[in-house]
């Protein structure tokens, strides 16, 4: 249903009316009953009445004076009189549906929202953060009582915001310690964008930081990925070293450690192979890495990110990027993976360039762009 009344509000506006909801099914060669589908009627012309209750509308004084008689009405006027009735009928049948269904889908007897609370539930929904989470925010948002008596739409968004920037857990930048050689590692499935992240990450801390920076890949299975790297170190000038196997990883990080930051670019790995994930914890242990960055893809569903993250775990993570937040349509679908996974944000990136289009997570920020602020 919520996405059928999303599809109204993006394709008519938000000022659209709802004329009629039904279900249908589609039929298998005409006899089997097939999918379930809901049928949505909606129109940006017609004048509905509110949905508020009477006493919240100011009434209209009765008018007492005798009115003129009416003219005579034609055939067109009288079937608009007659749709006009039909409809109102079926806004009535609507207004039963949409309390029956927040009401069902609540469960608690509380499914009776205000206007401005549905209109924040449903913006939630545009975001797309799942249909649970964005009911319980609502509710919390309810429960506030700093916002009782609030009607402003922005001002109850704003409120969500800051729910959800409370639920955001941020670790900051990567910390260079002068005197002492650090080691980030970054792990993750594939094409998330781990390659380019470690490049503009090389790029800030060495341009911009001043740091002595190297760089370590054990992604031997892309080779385009090995020469993508070494690419990015030849333009910023940086050591760049390939291990094949966790003796050489030992090695090599005992050679730069003179460096201040060695950043270790590690192959993609699917999260349902074990043993690929067991051989890419060896190669962490021979690095004795100091941070794991978990990078993941904010286009990636909700379960898949929790699931995704959760497997990973074994490895030691202990913070998380986001990457392509520019090829996602919302980004509510991260708000479970940030709230219940318990590994902090540390970058989050927007885009192909190096050294731009990465940034310092920022949980105000983040919350902003989840609901989509200007």
């Amino acid at each position: 249903m919520h996405e059928a009344l999303a599809q109204v509000r993006r394709d008519l506006g938000p000022d659209a009316a709802v004329l009629h909801i039904r279900e249908v099914r589609d039929r298998w060669l005409g006899l089997l009953p097939g999918r379930r589908r809901i049928e949505v009627t909606a129109s940006c012309e017609v004048n509905v009445p509110s949905r508020l209750p009477r006493r919240n509308r100011v009434e209209q004084p009765v008018e007492t004076a005798p009115r003129p008689k009416p003219p005579a009405r034609t055939a067109d006027e009288t079937g608009n009189a007659k749709l006009s009735r039909q409809v109102q009928g079926q806004l009535s049948t609507l207004q039963t549906m949409m309390k029956d269904l927040c009401r069902r889908s609540k469960g608690d007897g509380h499914g009776d929202w205000p206007e401005e609370f549905f209109r924040l539930f449903t913006e939630l929904l545009d975001a797309e953060v799942g249909e649970d989470v964005a009911r319980e925010l609502v509710e919390r948002v309810r429960g506030d009582p700093s916002a009782e008596g609030l009607c402003d739409p922005v001002m109850l968004k704003a409120r969500a915001a800051g729910l959800i920037e409370d639920d955001v857990h941020v670790s900051g930048p990567i910390r260079v310690t002068p005197g002492r050689c650090r080691l980030a590692a970054l792990v993750g499935p594939t094409g998330v964008g781990k390659t380019t992240t470690i490049a503009k990450l090389a790029a800030n801390f060495r341009l911009k930081e001043k740091c002595r920076v190297g760089l370590i890949t054990v992604d031997t299975y892309r080779i385009a990925a090995v020469e993508q790297l070494r690419t990015y170190a030849d333009i910023i000038d940086l050591p760049m070293h390939v291990v094949s196997t966790p003796r050489e990883m030992r090695e090599t990080v005992k050679r730069m450690d003179h460096l201040d930051l060695i950043l270790l670019d590690t192959a993609g790995r699917s999260p349902k192979d074990e043993v690929r994930i067991q051989e890419l914890k060896a190669f962490l242990n021979e690095a004795g890495a100091d941070e794991v960055h978990l990078v993941l893809s904010s286009v990636a569903g909700a379960r898949s990110l929790e699931q995704t993250a959760e497997r990973f775990g074994v490895v030691g993570t202990t913070s998380l990027i986001l990457t392509k937040l520019d090829e996602s349509n919302g980004l509510g679908n991260v708000l479970p993976l940030l709230r219940n996974n318990g590994l902090p944000l540390s970058y989050l990136t927007d885009g192909q360039n190096v050294p731009d289009d990465i940034q310092v997570a920022d949980a105000h920020r983040l919350a902003r762009m989840i609901l989509q602020f200007d």
